[in-house]
């Protein structure tokens, strides 16, 4: 295994776990165990364990909100019908037997201090997802898209608390309801 392949390795052990159990419950002789690599080996490519959490925030980040992306655009090619697909992309998500909420979100609440790198890393993920909907809707010619994305985002944001916590796997579809009528509301 080369170098960089040993280090995406246990970013990719690092994430499931983390994503799984939790950034603080998950310790780094279980990433080690996990990875079948030694402590050497993980310290080599990581000076700490922080530094391996905001590499696996970093690369989660480009993966879930790529594929999140290219979900919604799978679904359909009109700007207006992917407003309401985001959340047919969450409900996809939702009834993933591996659905253990949002990253993000669970790492947010764990880094609570607006000022921690990991809690950082969340917010900017969270405000690159507003972006990519604020362009679906400002390409949909929504009046203002700006109020648009943020009405969708809350919904989207409480849909996936609600499924994750409540065990609500039709939150996605109760969002998309309401969202229905912001989207006709910015787009009739």
């Amino acid at each position: 295994m080369t170098t960089s392949t040993k280090r995406e390795h246990i970013i990719n052990t690092a994430m499931e776990l983390f994503y799984k159990d939790g950034f603080h419950a998950t310790g780094v002789e279980k990433i080690i165990k996990h990875a079948k690599v030694s402590k050497k080996t993980l310290y080599n490519h990581f000076r700490s364990k922080d530094e391996l959490i905001l590499a696996t925030l970093r690369k989660s980040d480009e993966l879930l909100r790529n594929d999140f992306m290219r979900t919604v655009e799978s679904l359909t090619k009109d700007p207006i019908e992917q407003l309401s697909a985001i959340f047919d992309a969450l409900e996809e998500w939702f009834k993933d037997r591996n659905f253990y909420g949002c990253i993000f979100i669970n790492a947010a609440a764990e880094f609570s201090d607006h000022e921690n790198p990991g809690h950082i890393v969340c917010a900017e993920h969270k405000r690159l997802m507003f972006e990519y909907v604020r362009d679906v809707a400002k390409r949909a010619g929504a009046k203002n898209p700006t109020k648009l994305a943020e009405q969708i985002n809350l919904l989207a944001e409480g849909a996936i608390v609600n499924a994750h916590v409540g065990g609500d796997k039709n939150a996605a579809q109760t969002a998309k309801q309401m969202a229905l009528f912001f989207i006709e509301q910015e787009v009739s």
